[in-house]
């Protein structure tokens, strides 16, 4: 499978005029927020993961198609899928995984007896097609053993395990109501939404379709592709807080810092606003000026009757309040937009994935030139 595919800041456009008015971005904010990101992830860091799924799935199926071609099927089908992620073995375990609770998950549905349900998963009734389908193809191209002896991998799973550990930490400080929210989260998927999965991909304007198990294939990857965006992003997210005492903190990324300053000038934009609005000298109104006190009125302690009426000290108490109050929901802002993942960190981690590190990294390009390294296979 080639390695790299069309950068989607490239085809952003395109794609956003070519694809129809289907749009995952609220699914995409919910799944962000199960897989580690804010309680409220940032909408435009949802479109950019949107458009960089979708452009990888494009690709995906269009390379699906010709080796569908070269076997002469006249669909695209699991056995397409599976020849591509041949060469990652821990994403194709993964995959085969994710087949046998498929398979396990329709003997439930269909209401098979427990003890059916403990026989071999390799036996060749229709309740296991997807497993025995998935292992018939891996037989026929294997000539080493190495694939078919992912069957009887009971490795676990790195990736699986720091999201899980990642989730319980995130649900330590929830109450009720967050962790009813949490669980909802967690339960979304691009399979459940087949129809919309299908309309968002354009199947319909393809030649080579690709059939139902191939679809659920499909799914699974777009939602791995978002964890593991989601995954990189918390890992640039970590590296760009400032450590006391690190003697590499000053040696952040020079592409990072290019697209944080000049690809989010909305929100350079916002915190600018927020920090006007705040009481900073070269904004703070000058004080409303009062008569000097006669020397009577010193003695006596009295008060000039002005400065009870408009723009005095009631008026200024009125305003230091509701400085005070704009000043706490400015702060609020700031800290949950801080919190959540920026567009800036998804585009600092397709470039560190696509890119060795070395040190000549921080002056090279934020994509390939022939396009960007795949992330589901």
């Amino acid at each position: 499978m080639s390695s790299t595919v069309a950068s989607p800041m490239s085809s952003i456009a395109s794609s956003s005029t070519g694809r129809k008015s289907t749009s995952f971005t609220p699914e995409l904010q919910s799944m962000m927020f199960s897989l580690g990101d804010a309680r409220r992830p940032l909408h435009e860091t949802a479109v950019l993961v949107e458009d960089i799924v979708h452009t990888q799935l494009i690709n995906l199926l269009q390379q699906a198609a010709e080796v569908s071609q070269l076997r002469g099927a006249r669909v695209i089908s699991a056995e397409d899928l599976l020849f591509l992620m041949r060469k990652d073995k821990k994403k194709l375990r993964r995959l085969l995984k994710y087949m046998f609770f498929r398979d396990y998950k329709s003997k439930i549905v269909k209401g098979i007896e427990e003890d059916d349900l403990l026989e071999d998963k390799f036996n060749s009734n229709n309740t296991n097609k997807r497993q025995k389908l998935a292992q018939d193809f891996l037989n026929s191209i294997d000539q080493t053993g190495e694939l078919l002896a992912m069957f009887e991998d009971d490795e676990i799973d790195d990736v699986k395990q720091e999201r899980m550990e990642r989730a319980e930490r995130q649900t330590r400080m929830m109450d009720s109501v967050q962790y009813a929210e949490f669980c909802e989260s967690r339960q979304l998927s691009f399979s459940k939404k087949a129809s919309k999965f299908r309309d968002w991909l354009d199947c319909s304007s393809m030649e080579i379709k690709p059939n139902a198990v191939a679809m659920e294939i499909l799914a699974y990857l777009a939602y791995e592709t978002v964890a593991q965006l989601v995954d990189l992003a918390l890992l640039v997210k970590q590296d760009m807080v400032p450590k006391a005492g690190d003697p590499f903190s000053h040696a952040i990324s020079a592409t990072f810092i290019q697209y944080h300053n000049t690809n989010e000038p909305h929100l350079v934009g916002q915190s600018a606003s927020v920090k006007t609005n705040l009481d900073s000298p070269e904004n703070t109104p000058p004080p409303t000026p009062t008569p000097p006190a006669t020397a009577g009125q010193q003695h006596l302690g009295k008060t000039p009757s002005g400065a009870l009426g408009n723009g005095g000290i009631g008026q200024d108490s009125t305003k230091s309040k509701q400085r005070k109050r704009k000043k706490s929901t400015a702060a609020c802002g700031i800290e949950a937009q801080s919190d959540a993942i920026q567009p800036s960190h998804i585009r600092e981690a397709i470039r560190r994935y696509g890119h060795k590190i070395g040190p000549l990294s921080p002056f090279t390009s934020a994509y390939r030139r022939n396009g960007m390294t795949f992330l589901a296979c």
